[in-house]
């Protein structure tokens, strides 16, 4: 995946006029398309304009400065990750078919916008201290604590063995995506991250029941 920054061709049809919102929310959408395509250390803020059809002038009308494009980029994220777990968490069912519902989600949600684990991944591999790393480790660790929330219930309902240890499952539910998307990227074009995640899942849960056999 080369770092060799993101440069497109300057946008030669007109475009109609967009509010300050939807033209900001097309800039994060931008971002995670690049993301998918380059390394997100190369997307430079011409590529954004130039995939949403302004210039270069006018992104920076909606945005102060680079950061805050990247800043929005992650709220984006924590929001859109949120709402997965909370459609899953909400549709109801045993904690068990939360948690399925919830690993299934978030496989597709990957599967549909790959530009997001990788924008996540770079930063988490920063050193640490930086406020993109801050918002990246926030967004991570709180849908793990949604995921070992449910594995506690699914404990306390009798559906998973009462000395499973929360916190390594949750890591490991987690992980089990990342993992995928690894795969995924690795190979890119052949693995089905949907019909991946189908026939895993099975294989996560039955660790989960057998740690304590």
């Amino acid at each position: 995946m080369s770092n060799t920054p993101v440069q497109e061709n300057p946008a030669t049809e007109p475009r109609q006029r967009h509010s300050a919102e939807e033209r900001r929310e097309e800039a994060v959408e931008a971002v995670i398309e690049l993301a998918s395509e380059h390394s997100p250390e190369g997307i430079t803020t011409q590529a954004i304009a130039t995939r949403i059809g302004v210039t270069h002038g006018a992104l920076f009308r909606h945005f102060p400065d680079k950061a805050a494009i990247w800043r929005t980029v992650f709220d984006w994220l924590g929001v859109r990750l949120g709402r997965v777990a909370d459609t899953a968490i909400a549709t109801g069912g045993t904690p068990l078919e939360v948690l399925e519902r919830l690993f299934h989600a978030q496989v597709a949600f990957v599967a549909d916008h790959p530009g997001v684990p990788r924008i996540l991944f770079h930063e988490l591999q920063r050193p640490a201290g930086s406020p993109l790393q801050l918002l990246a480790r926030n967004i991570v660790g709180s849908y793990r604590e949604r995921v070992k929330a449910l594995v506690r219930r699914a404990k306390e309902v009798g559906e998973l063995p009462g000395a499973l240890d929360e916190e390594a499952a949750a890591v490991l539910f987690v992980g089990t995506v990342q993992g995928l998307v690894v795969q995924s990227t690795l190979f890119a074009g052949a693995l089905d991250l949907r019909e991946a995640g189908r026939r895993i899942f099975p294989l996560l849960l039955n660790g989960f029941h057998g740690a304590h056999s």
